[in-house]
């Protein structure tokens, strides 16, 4: 049986039910941590908009919110151009949502949770100690989504830093071996198991 509900039904609704509602209903979304710098600490925030834009060059996008508030993250983005994006593991779910709390810009979220910063080499910001999957970015360039005062942020990928267990000879990145999790929503938080791939998919030869 199934349930319908229109534009005119949605609005309807009280906030938090439909904030459930519209965040869940587009499927599963990657569940990852940004770390941003300031002049004094680091900023760690949860993200589930990030997406991929390109292979050649390498380059992925993020979604934030209107500015109406505060935004730390993209500020310091447009500051400092540098920034990492790592993968969250089942182990890391109730630090990693943690940081959706909202503390003062003076506070790094290293200092409240177990997440801990990882320097790699000689980039520019940290990593997430025991992320499987590290890319370090930096800011291209944002444009702003007039239809609900959303901010889509284009970024280049720098390096890929990646458990190397998880790769297969062909380059793909097993995530599901990182024990990676997804986002159901806002807060639902899923395993990911392989099922099978599949290969380059070719039209049928016509009868």
């Amino acid at each position: 049986m199934y349930h319908t509900l229109t534009t005119a039904n949605i609005q309807e609704l009280d906030k938090i039910s439909r904030l459930n509602l519209v965040n869940s209903c587009t499927g599963f979304k990657s569940a990852n941590l940004i770390v941003t710098s300031s002049e004094t600490h680091w900023n760690v925030a949860i993200f589930s908009s990030v997406v991929h834009l390109g292979s050649d060059p390498a380059m992925l996008g993020i979604i934030f919110r209107p500015t109406t508030v505060p935004r730390n993250t993209l500020q310091n983005m447009l500051e400092r151009t540098f920034f990492t994006v790592n993968h969250i593991t089942q182990d890391q779910i109730i630090d990693a949502h943690h940081t959706s709390a909202k503390y003062d810009y003076e506070v790094s979220e290293f200092d409240q949770t177990n997440l801990e910063p990882e320097q790699i080499d000689t980039w520019k910001v940290v990593a997430v100690k025991n992320s499987p999957v590290q890319l370090y970015c930096s800011y291209v360039n944002s444009y702003p989504i007039a239809e609900n005062d959303t901010i889509f942020v284009v970024a280049k990928i720098e390096a890929i830093r990646f458990q190397k267990e998880i790769q297969h000879p062909d380059g793909w990145l097993d995530l599901s071996k990182g024990q990676v999790v997804a986002i159901n929503g806002l807060d639902g938080y899923c395993s990911t198991e392989l099922i099978q791939r599949q290969a380059y998919a070719r039209p049928k030869k016509q009868l």
